[in-house]
Order: C-alpha cells, then sequence, then structure tokens
C-alpha cells in the first residue's frame, strides 16, 4: 500500500500514491536505468553450479551414478552388434554345405579375385550347414537387457539424488534472500520497484531451481554420453568416428552464434517480467485510487506497453533458442548420410563387420541425441544464468551498516532524546538535514510541522535507525543509539504510520502483533483504549472477525485505529505518530486524542500531523524548512512570536479552529468516563 509523498528528498517508493495522477513518474523505475544484460555469463554460471559445493560427497554419488549408466548404456549397442554378426553369420552359413573347408573356401575366393567377399566371410564366425546360433543371440539379448535395465536404474537413482540436493540448495538459497532482504537498509527498497524485488524472489529463484534440476542433470549425463559414445566409435572404427565428429565442431558454432543471441534476449526477458510484475502490484495495491482519478485506461495502456515488451522479449528467446536444436539435426544427419555410406562400402570391402556397422550407426543415433539434449538445455541453462545473475546482484547489494551494540537498555526508558549536530542527506549532491540539534524530554509530546520536504518524516526515520546519519548522533536516555542494536532500540518505540498496515488474520492477532505474549485481557484493554472496542463489539465475530488481504472489510479510520492499538499494546518508551489520524474523521480523532493524553504521560511522543489539536497541545512544537529548525517552542508562545509558525498556522489551521473546538465539546460528552483510559 503505497504512501503519500511528504518530503521532496523523500525516496521515490514513498511517492506512490500520490504520483499515480501523473503516470509518467513511475516509469523512472523500470526504464530509467540502462538495460541489464548478462556480461559475465561464465562467472555467474560458475556461481550457479557453486551453490552445490556444500553437497560434494552427494555430487560425487551422482557423478559416479552417472558414469556407470553411461558406461553401461554406450556397451550395450556393441553387444547388440555382435548379436547382428550372430545372426548374419547364420544366415551365411545355412547356405554353405556342410562340412565345406571354410578356409579353403575364402583362398578359392582370393584366387579369383573376388577379395572383398573373401575378406567379409573371413571376419564371420562361420558354421557351415548349420543356421543361426539362438543360444548365442539369447546370451547377447539377455545381456543388452540386462545393461540398459541396470543403466536405467542408475540413472534414475542419480536424477533421484540430485533432485533432492537441489532442493536443499533452493531451500537454502530461498533462506539467503530472505535473511538478505532482513539485511538490507531502507534505502535499497526506496530505490527499486517492489514488483522487481517479489519477481527476483520468487520467479527468478524458481527459474533457478529448473535450471539446476533439469539442465545440470540433462548437461552432465550428455556430456558423459558423448564422451564415451566417442570412445566407443573410435574403437569400432575411427575412419568412421572422424566423420561423425565432423558434426561437433559445427555444432557447437551454431550453440555458441545462436546461444549467445538468446543471453541478452533472456536477460530482458526476466527484466521485462518484473517490470510487468511491478505494473501489475501498482494496478492492485492502488486500484482505488486509479479509480478516483479516473487513470483505468491510462494503467491499461502502460500494462499493454509492458506486456508487449515482455511478449517481444519472450519470443525473441525462444525463437532464437529453438533454433538451435534444428540446426544441430541437420548437422548430424549429414554425418548420419555420410557413415551410412562409407559404412556400407566398407562392410562390402569386408573391413568392417556388419554388426559393427550396425553398432556405429546406432553410436552416430545416440551421439546426436545428448548433443541435442545439450543444445535444447542451453535454452534453460542461459535462463537460468540470467535469473542467478539477478538474484546473485540482490545477493550482493550493500547491507546496512553492522552492528556495533555495546550497550543494552532497561526494558522501561525515560526516553529522553537529543539530536547533536545531525547531518543527513538521501544523496550526496542533495543535503536534507544539517547540523541539527533539540532534546525531546522525557513524557513530553513533539510535535513536528512545516512544508512537504522539509525533513519531519526524515526526523523520526533516523530515531528508528532506520537511516544512518552522515554525522552527528542522535542519544536515547543518553547512549549513542549506534551503540544499541537495532532489534533493543527499535524494541523501545512505538511507531504508526500514515499507511494502516493490516496483516491476514484475526483483529485480536493484529492487535497482538504489537506484543506477542500479551493476553486477551491486555489485547482488549489496548483495544478500549484507542476506541477499537467501541466498532469492534459491533462486528458478528468480534475480535476474532478476520481481516481480508487487502482489509476492506473494515474503514480506512478503523483500520488505522487497530494499528494504534497494536502501537499502544507494545507500551514502548518512544511514541512515533506519522500523520498517523490522517485516515481517520475529525470526530473519531477527537475520541482518541482522549486515550491518547492518558498513553502518552510518562512517554516521549514525536508527531507529525496537520490536525489543529495534536499540534496546539503538545509540549514542543518543532518548525521545520529545508532540513533546519527554525523555530521551537509550545503553541501559545509561537504564535506570539510571529514566525514561520504563525504563518503556517493562518494558512492552514486557524479556519478548523472552530469546528474543531465544537466537536470537542460534543466528544466530550460522547466518551464520558472512557476519556479517563486505563493504562496498557
Amino acid at each position: 500500500m503505497a504512501r503519500n509523498k511528504k518530503e521532496k528528498n523523500t525516496p521515490v517508493v514513498e511517492n506512490l500514491e500520490e504520483d499515480f495522477s501523473n503516470a509518467g513518474d513511475i516509469d523512472i523505475w523500470s526504464e530509467g536505468a540502462p538495460a541489464r544484460k548478462a556480461q559475465h555469463f561464465w562467472a555467474s554460471a560458475k556461481r550457479l553450479v557453486g551453490l552445490l559445493s556444500p553437497h560434494k560427497v552427494g555430487m560425487a554419488l551422482v557423478l559416479a551414478m552417472v558414469i556407470i549408466g553411461v558406461v553401461l548404456s554406450v556397451i550395450a549397442p556393441r553387444i547388440l552388434g555382435k548379436a547382428m554378426d550372430v545372426i548374419f553369420a547364420g544366415v551365411m552359413s545355412k547356405n554353405i554345405p556342410e562340412g565345406t573347408d571354410v578356409n579353403a573356401m575364402i583362398a578359392g575366393l582370393r584366387a579369383q579375385g573376388e577379395t572383398d567377399k573373401a575378406d567379409m566371410l573371413a571376419n564371420m564366425n562361420l558354421n557351415p550347414g548349420h543356421g543361426i546360433d539362438f543360444s548365442m543371440l539369447g546370451k547377447f539379448i539377455l545381456t543388452v537387457l540386462a545393461l540398459y535395465l541396470v543403466a536405467s536404474f542408475f540413472n534414475w537413482l542419480s536424477g533421484w539424488l540430485l533432485n533432492r540436493l537441489v532442493m536443499k540448495v533452493v531451500y537454502q538459497l530461498r533462506r539467503d534472500v530472505e535473511a538478505k532482504l532482513n539485511r538490507l537498509p531502507i534505502g535499497y527498497f526506496d530505490t527499486r520497484q517492489r514488483g522487481d524485488l517479489l519477481s527476483r524472489v520468487t520467479n527468478d529463484v524458481d527459474n533457478i531451481q529448473n535450471a539446476l534440476q533439469q539442465a545440470i542433470s540433462q548437461l552432465l549425463q550428455s556430456v558423459l554420453t558423448v564422451i564415451g559414445i566417442v570412445i566407443m566409435m573410435f574403437i569400432v572404427s575411427w575412419q568412421l568416428a572422424l566423420i561423425a565428429l565432423i558434426a561437433l565442431p559445427l555444432s557447437a558454432v551454431a550453440a555458441g552464434v545462436i546461444g549467445s543471441k538468446a543471453q541478452g534476449l533472456f536477460t530482458r526477458q526476466w527484466k521485462t517480467t518484473g517490470a510487468l510484475n511491478g505494473q501489475i502490484e501498482e494496478s492492485f495495491s492502488g486500484h482505488e485510487l486509479v479509480k478516483v482519478f479516473g487513470r483505468e485506461q491510462d494503467m491499461v495502456t502502460r500494462f499493454t506497453e509492458r506486456n508487449d515488451e515482455l511478449f517481444d522479449a519472450s519470443f525473441g528467446a525462444q525463437f532464437v533458442s529453438g533454433t538451435i536444436f534444428p540446426v544441430m539435426n541437420f548437422v548430424s544427419y549429414l554425418a548420419y548420410v555420410g557413415i551410412a555410406v562409407v559404412g556400407g562400402l566398407r562392410v562390402a570391402s569386408g573391413q568392417l563387420s556388419l554388426g559393427d556397422a550396425t553398432a556405429f550407426i546406432q553410436y552416430s543415433r545416440e551421439f546426436t541425441q545428448p548433443l541435442g539434449q545439450i543444445a535444447g538445455m542451453a535454452n534453460m541453462l542461459q535462463s537460468g544464468v540470467a535469473s542467478a545473475e539477478r538474484t546473485f546482484e540482490l545477493l550482493d547489494a550493500d547491507e546496512q551498516k553492522p552492528e556495533q551494540a555495546t550497550v543494552v537498555l532497561p526494558e522501561r526508558t525515560d526516553g529522553r532524546v537529543e539530536f547533536k549536530n545531525v547531518y543527513f542527506s538521501y544523496t550526496q549532491d542533495k543535503p536534507l538535514i544539517e547540523d541539527l540539534s533539540f532534546e525531546a524530554h522525557p513524557g513530553h509530546t513533539v510535535a513536528i510541522v512545516g512544508p512537504t520536504g522539509a525533513g519531519k518524516t526524515t526526523l523520526v526515520n533516523l530515531v528508528m535507525r532506520f537511516y544512518e546519519l552522515n554525522s552527528g548522533s542522535i542519544e536515547l536516555d543518553g547512549v549513542d543509539i549506534t551503540e544499541l542494536s537495532r532489534a533493543d532500540l527499535r524494541s523501545k518505540v512505538g511507531m504508526v504510520l500514515q499507511d494502516a498496515w493490516l496483516f491476514g488474520g484475526s483483529i485480536m492477532e493484529n492487535i497482538r502483533y504489537g506484543r506477542l505474549d500479551a493476553s486477551d485481557e491486555e489485547v482488549i484493554a489496548a483495544a478500549k483504549a484507542t476506541f477499537v472496542d467501541r466498532f469492534v463489539r459491533a462486528l458478528p465475530d468480534g475480535y476474532n472477525t478476520l481481516i481480508d488481504e487487502e482489509g476492506t472489510n473494515v474503514s480506512a479510520g478503523e483500520k488505522q485505529l487497530i494499528t494504534i492499538a497494536r502501537a499502544f499494546l507494545a507500551n514502548p518508551s518512544l511514541l512515533i505518530l506519522d500523520e498517523a489520524t490522517s485516515s481517520v474523521d475529525t470526530r473519531t480523532e477527537l475520541l482518541v486524542q482522549n486515550a491518547m493524553a492518558a498513553l502518552r504521560q510518562d512517554r516521549t511522543s514525536f508527531v507529525i500531523a496537520h490536525r489543529l489539536s495534536t499540534i496546539r497541545d503538545a509540549d514542543t512544537i518543532l518548525v521545520m524548512e529545508e532540513g533546519q529548525i527554525v523555530e521551537q517552542g509550545n503553541h501559545a508562545t509561537l504564535l506570539e512570536a510571529d514566525g514561520a509558525y504563525a504563518r503556517l498556522y493562518n494558512s492552514q489551521f486557524a479556519g478548523a479552529i472552530v469546528e474543531e473546538e465544537a466537536l470537542a465539546d460534543s466528544i466530550a460528552k460522547v466518551a464520558g468516563p472512557q476519556g479517563d483510559s486505563p493504562r496498557v
């Protein structure tokens, strides 16, 4: 859910809701940066395979099983060739009279000049007068079947083990990505589209999984099969092997040229996928605002543009990569024709047995099959490496400044906050806060006012250590916040933002999110203190009412009250309300003020608000302009000074005073005893 733009130097992600009315502003996320190209393919591919390094023993077993399966598979055609020789020899033997001297017959053929026929018969195991030796033939066939059966078992076993290893790797990769996201600074998310980040975490990781599961498995088996077949082809006939190997350089050139073109297209495909996901996410998150400004057609147009870009990139990547297999098939067919012609001539001349020729032809066909698989896997590998590069880019992003916690604060602190000569800017060329110093006393309410871009939200973000200071320091109860762990610091702070974020679950669970060990009674007490109890009890399921995914079954004001109750339940030492009542109508807000007055006791509060009552009742009002505190004091003192606050008050607040005072009187009567809300 997007936030309204409140500061001119606030990062882009905070400007989403306002910028929906200006369609061109959001394009800088997806098109402002130069298109990424996988320029480090081999480095990314090596790192991708390196994800399997923690499982070296398992990978060694996989490799051993694949080798066994490949060896058995490549031996089988040679034995099948021997079976063919038994059949051919049996047919020839049956046509020769029993008792014939085979050697004399062959010598006679040579004497007659029929050398080729003599050589062919000399290579056969002839048994004149007898037919096919079915006993020997059966042994060869059973041996071949056994080899293929055992090879298939080892191939299945290696695939099963590899899939288990890959799933462990992907499981760890998802954990690493999730942990990385939690270590990244807020500024990283400010400058990136949420849809693109989601695409990296989901689509790209899924694509890596497919690449590891299928591409690597097939590549490993196919490469070893090619090596095994090449060895067997040279054993059978080195002349025919040389003809078959002509296909290798031609296929490699085809795969290299086409694959390099596909690589850039796959990178563009995943980039445009992220951009399209971002567009869809924006459309759903801001659909109400889109309708308010009548931008439906504009959003459809922009979706169509990104969808067309994805179509062009995907079609181009698939088309280019899809040409690898047909081209390599054509090359293999040329080699097959050459093998068939030369092999037939060598059989006819007696230089090669029919069984060896048959085995070699089978090897030539099996030789092209793994080559085709390698080409087919190149498609998936190119896509997987492109996704890996995007994921590694996320994993390699600069993390937030390391923790240097040396102090642990007690569970409950006074809440005194002091800024000392603070300098901060989102970018080096645009300074925002310069030499800012002030002190917020324990239990006081500090209201921060000023024009858009003055640094109001930045001020409280610095207290939360969402960003690190350029120089200076911020102290909480006399301790520099950089000496505290972020978790310890933030456990002392309750923050309610302008956006009312609710999670899937019941209202009770959403309030308890502020303190998970809170009892139901404590949750209800917090709800009563913030006037949540008033509308919850009117719901059919009460506190067990489930919040739907978009939170549409409660109003905007009710959602905001729930988030306030959540913060109050946490019982923080320091309370930050960043436009927390902007979604609440005036009457509802005045009801909340009574509870807030009690809850702010003994608690330092920073309030960024435009409502008169909140600002007027603050102990201290800080007036900011361009990152500087130009005035500070209470409401009466600042009005008397007739300076920046008086001008801001007269232009923005004075017109509302009559209405608010009238409503305050009526609310005081309605609120009754609940105005003295119990302390949570």
